[in-house]
């Protein structure tokens, strides 16, 4: 995708690869996949054996499908990440679902999306030609996706936001509101223009079976300690 490689494309992957290189590094398991920017491996610090990406590009991603219909078998996915990959379809429900259903019981989604109540959010609707990518997505609010996760029983593990600074194309004008990216940790925490979000998946009825080890034990005692009489 051409607009990843122009300053403001670079600026927002710096961003990108920092935090998942961060999380994704700490997650262990077996299986791991990325739906979505199959051109950038965002698991490239993750040490999982079996890793793919899934999209619809003939050339770039390991598994070529739709991100709402994966051909991928029940609970047998340890991690999955989707940079970007919400508010580019028209069914993310459906995505979310497909991912939850792919996912091992407490099995790992790592999120990043654009934040609609941001600088970035309102530059989308000042963009001459909102047909360019990113500001062609339909950016979804971070409390909604927080919603919509919550509702298939995923719990919110962790999350950061970034890029406080104008969308500028031009670098020099980001580097002189550089110091808006400390001022808005502190100042402005929900205003970031990307969000990520780190979750777990969880199941309903399920619950932790303990060994019944002090339970054999005792009764083996019990039998061990019976006597008989001798006539």
């Amino acid at each position: 995708m051409q607009w990843f490689e122009s300053p403001l494309g670079s600026y927002l992957l710096e961003h990108e690869y920092r935090y998942f290189d961060k999380v994704v590094a700490n997650i262990f398991g077996y299986n791991a996949i990325q739906i979505g920017l199959p051109q950038f491996c965002f698991l490239r610090l993750n040490r999982m054996p079996l890793q793919f990406s899934v999209g619809l590009e003939k050339t770039q991603p390991a598994l070529i499908a739709a991100a709402d219909f994966l051909p991928i078998q029940s609970n047998s996915i340890d991690l999955a990440i989707m940079p970007h990959t919400l508010e580019f379809s028209n069914n993310p429900h459906q995505i979310l679902r497909e991912v939850y259903r792919v996912l091992i019981p407490e099995g790992h989604i790592v999120i990043s999306g654009f934040n609609p109540l941001s600088l970035w959010g309102i530059s989308r609707y000042l963009k001459a030609n909102r047909a360019e990518y990113p500001w062609n997505g339909n950016f979804i609010a971070l409390l909604r996706l927080k919603d919509w996760l919550k509702l298939l029983d995923f719990e919110t593990m962790g999350g950061q936001l970034c890029c406080y600074a104008p969308p500028f194309e031009q670098e020099k004008w980001r580097k002189r509101l550089s110091f808006m990216e400390a001022a808005g940790d502190r100042w402005w925490p929900i205003g970031g223009g990307v969000y990520f979000l780190h979750a777990i998946k969880h199941m309903h009825g399920m619950r932790v079976i303990k060994p019944g080890w002090k339970k054999n034990i005792d009764s083996k005692k019990r039998i061990v300690s019976v006597t008989q009489k001798l006539n």
